[in-house]
C-alpha cells in the first residue's frame, strides 16, 4: 500500500472554517492539478481513518498544500487537524482523482468543492492560458468564499459568486437556477466542470440536462 510521510510546514486558517496545510514534498508522490490524495494522521486512534483531500499547490511546487473545509461539531479527521501543528506528520496515500483539465469552459463549484480548480486555475494562470475559462462558485455567506481575492484577480469578472443565505450588494443571491446559469453562459455549447456537494450536482446536473448540455460534456468530481 502507498505511503508518503510528510511534515507539516506551517497551518493557518483561510476563512472562518477552512484551513490551508502546507507540508514537505516526497518526490515520489505526483499528482496533475485537480487530483486529491488520502490523508490520514500519524496517531494510533487516527491512523487507519483515511479522508480524501485535493492538492491544492502546484505540481512543481516544493511543497504540498491542502484547503480543507473543517467540521468542528464533529468527531472527525478535520476536526482533529484543528489541533495539529507545525512538525506533526502526515500521512498521504496516491493520489487519485475525475478532475482533469481539457480546455476552456464554465467551472461550477459549491463550497469545499472548489479546492480541485484551485490547482488547475493556479496552473493556467501560472503558464498565461486563463482563456475564457469562467467560474460560478455557491456558497452560503460571503464569510465562506474560498480565495475570493485571489480568484479575483486570476478570473476578474469570469468569476460569479453566488450566495444562498445571505444577501450582500454586488453578490447575486440564490440557488444556481437554470436561468442563472443561461444568464451567466450565452453559450452553452462548451465544457463543464463540476464539484459540490451531492444535492447540488444532481440539480445542476438536471439543469444542465434541461439546457441540452451533452453529457460527455460535463466533467464532475463528488465530495
Amino acid at each position: 500500500m502507498e505511503q508518503h510521510r510528510v511534515i507539516i510546514d506551517s497551518i493557518g486558517k483561510v476563512t472562518h472554517d477552512v484551513i490551508r496545510i502546507v507540508t514537505s514534498k516526497t518526490i515520489d508522490l505526483v499528482f496533475t492539478p485537480g487530483q486529491a490524495t488520502e490523508i490520514s494522521l500519524k496517531t494510533i486512534e487516527w491512523e487507519e481513518e483515511r479522508r480524501p483531500f485535493t492538492f491544492t499547490c502546484l505540481p512543481d511546487d516544493n511543497y504540498f498544500e491542502f484547503i480543507i473545509k473543517t467540521y468542528p461539531e464533529r468527531n472527525g479527521v478535520t476536526n482533529q487537524l484543528l489541533h495539529l501543528n507545525k512538525g506533526d506528520e502526515l500521512i498521504l496515500h496516491a493520489a487519485f482523482g475525475a478532475i482533469a483539465y481539457k480546455g476552456d469552459g464554465i467551472f461550477i463549484a459549491g463550497g469545499a468543492g472548489v479546492t480541485p480548480f484551485i490547482s488547475i486555475f493556479r496552473y493556467l494562470n501560472s503558464v498565461n492560458k486563463i482563456g475564457n475559462n469562467k467560474l460560478i462558485f455557491s456558497n452560503k455567506t460571503k464569510s465562506d468564499i474560498i480565495l475570493e481575492e485571489e480568484f479575483k484577480s486570476i478570473l476578474g469578472v469570469n468569476f460569479i459568486n453566488i450566495l444562498s443565505e445571505e444577501k450582500v450588494e454586488g453578490y447575486a443571491h440564490g440557488q444556481i437556477t437554470r436561468e442563472f446559469i443561461k444568464a451567466n453562459v450565452p453559450d452553452i455549447n462548451q465544457r463543464f466542470y463540476l464539484c459540490g456537494p451531492p444535492p447540488m450536482m444532481v440539480a445542476v446536473e438536471k439543469q444542465l440536462a434541461e439546457l441540452h448540455v451533452n453529457q460527455k460534456s460535463i466533467i464532475k468530481e463528488a465530495f
